[in-house]
């Protein structure tokens, strides 16, 4: 497949396209000005590109759409809206316009229910209203909700659902697998779910 990524050189983003290479898909990297693709492994196509002010073709070509970007509420408020829930929701849209088969979202642990009074609350509420347009779209989609992100290596083990420990971590690692595998995978048809890590010696 064809695979457009949204967040291509963020830290998951990244790991997601060398994932995406290694099951056969094709990779298409979308590319701010001002980011820096050299990290992108030979072999991704590069697709210009900013959540903030999305070209109507973005999509064009594309037989998936993956939004792994996320500014976790780092950059301000503004721009927090701007591309988690703004630039998430036009990305849906305009994925829906071009007929893309699939839609995965990464999401987080908590936009279920976004506590308002929490230090995250602008990000997991952009985040919610994301998921929730996603939901409507008519889009197939799946929707991961990872729990604190972490740069270790994945273990393979992974705990979806209401076993996991809302305190717990997933490796980066393990999250690209599961964005990759969600992309084909029936069984994440429609659904949202929660992950986590599951440590080596546990």
């Amino acid at each position: 497949m064809h695979v457009l990524v949204a967040g291509a050189t963020g830290k998951t983003g990244l790991r997601l396209v060398r994932e995406l290479q290694t099951r056969g898909h094709h990779p298409i990297a979308l590319v701010r000005d001002g980011s820096d693709p050299a990290a992108l492994p030979e072999g991704a196509t590069l697709r210009r590109g900013d959540l903030t002010d999305l070209d109507p073709d973005v999509c064009d070509g594309c037989d998936a759409v993956v939004f792994a970007a996320g500014s976790g509420g780092a950059s301000g408020d503004a721009m927090t809206e701007q591309v988690d829930r703004d630039g998430a929701i036009r990305l849906i849209d305009l994925a829906r316009q071009a007929g893309v088969g699939r839609f995965v979202m990464l999401s987080s642990v908590g936009a279920d229910d976004p506590d308002p009074d929490g230090d995250l609350a602008i990000y997991l509420r952009a985040k919610h209203d994301a998921d929730e347009h996603l939901k409507v779209s008519g889009l197939s989609f799946a929707i991961v909700r990872p729990v604190a992100l972490t740069d270790d290596d994945g273990t393979g083990k992974i705990r979806f659902g209401d076993d996991v420990d809302p305190g717990g971590q997933a490796s980066r690692d393990d999250v690209a697998a599961v964005l990759a595998e969600a992309l084909t995978d029936s069984d994440w048809t429609g659904q949202t779910r929660t992950m986590e890590t599951i440590p080596a010696t546990a």
